[in-house]
């Protein structure tokens, strides 16, 4: 989906080298390593387990960041394999999927349940499916913003945890500002695939009210470059 392509050591040993001697330093084996041909610098990972993960980074950042912030953003997407991050987003994932059967499972016995209520059992037996119906609209909502607010604390412990790795967290600093700023569009982006990346990969869609920040799967950079700054190291 992402049309990243595996590369090996000849074909870029310095990226090579930089993904070798961070895994030896975070106990990790070395994961297969892609390259995105696209302009802006970003970087995701994947995989269920650290044997079989996959880190793709794209050739703007490679081209754009100096050593010490790339060894940043390959520190914090080698965490997200050492912290499991993608097995757990898939169960949260599942999870969700299960509360909104559920919902809708319980929407439409209240509905029609509530239908063949016998007039006999008053308005209360409408308030309570009226309350059922509430619910089930509500639950799988919130289990969307759960799932979310999950997805922006492991990106902070991500980011302190890549910070650890490299003992250099103005490193990674540097590199969110600068994959933040950048205006480049990364055409194989897309929503399915937006909330593995570094940072939010769409340019110019991110808003600052406080009902858009519960459904973003990133905290605001902001916060996450003042967070690492406020690191001690």
């Amino acid at each position: 989906m992402t049309r990243a392509k595996p590369i090996e050591k000849k074909d870029n040993p310095e990226l090579y080298r930089i993904v070798e001697n961070l895994c030896i330093t975070a106990g990790l084996p070395l994961p297969r390593i892609y390259i995105i041909e696209g302009a802006q610098p970003n970087a995701f990972a994947t995989g269920r387990n650290p044997k079989y993960a996959v880190v793709a980074v794209t050739r703007g950042l490679l081209e754009k960041l100096e050593k010490v912030e790339l060894e940043g953003v390959i520190a914090h997407e080698l965490s997200h394999i050492g912290n499991r991050d993608i097995l757990l987003s898939t169960v949260v994932v599942i999870l969700v999927g299960i509360v909104t059967m559920l919902s809708d499972w319980f929407f439409r016995i209240s509905f029609w349940g509530g239908g063949r209520r016998d007039d006999s059992e008053g308005s209360g037996g409408a308030i309570l499916a009226l309350l059922g119906i509430v619910a089930a609209i509500i639950a799988p909502i919130a289990a969307v913003v759960l799932q979310l607010a999950i997805s922006r604390k492991r990106e902070f412990l991500a980011d302190a945890t890549g910070a650890l790795l490299t003992r250099y967290p103005e490193g990674l600093a540097r590199a969110l500002e600068k994959i933040s700023a950048d205006p480049a569009p990364l055409k194989v982006a897309s929503n399915s695939t937006a909330h593995l990346y570094i940072a939010n990969p769409f340019r110019g869609k991110s808003s600052r009210n406080w009902l858009a920040r519960l459904f973003l799967t990133h905290p605001p950079v902001e916060e996450r470059i003042k967070a690492l700054r406020d690191l001690k190291m």
